[in-house]
């Protein structure tokens, strides 16, 4: 059995929404000092939905498939289900990773999260605190 998917692979050797986008919304970098893995997700927001996405990630195989896949799973959503996207949810659109390669599922989440993070601490009018 191979060690990776025939999807990791392709997202891997094709990833998708690789880049920067110059007058992002919101950025979010999040980094694994244990295997040296960096992640950084940059949105674009209109009305609340996430038209565009990009991503430049310094790490392994698992860590690129799973940056290109998370970003493959939130364009066009809202902010507000973007947020609830789970490593799970990406590591199964992959068609699985190997368990010692789950924190990079775990590291696309947390990307998304800093950049939604850092665009709802941007836009406070658009998330009013609710108690």
């Amino acid at each position: 059995m191979p060690l990776y998917s025939e999807k990791v692979m392709e997202h891997f050797l094709h990833p998708r929404n690789v880049g920067i986008i110059e007058d992002a919304d919101a950025v979010g970098e999040v980094g694994n000092m244990k295997c040296g893995d960096i992640m950084k997700m940059y949105l674009k927001i209109d009305d609340n939905v996430i038209s565009d996405v990009k991503f430049e990630t310094f790490g392994c195989a698992s860590a690129i498939a799973s940056s290109s896949m998370a970003t493959e799973l939130i364009k066009g959503k809202p902010v507000e289900d973007a947020m609830k996207l789970t490593n799970q949810a990406v590591a199964e659109a992959l068609d699985g990773l190997p368990d010692y390669k789950m924190h990079c599922s775990v590291l696309a989440q947390e990307a998304i999260e800093a950049a939604i993070n850092d665009y709802k601490e941007k836009n406070p009018e658009k998330f009013p605190i609710t108690y």
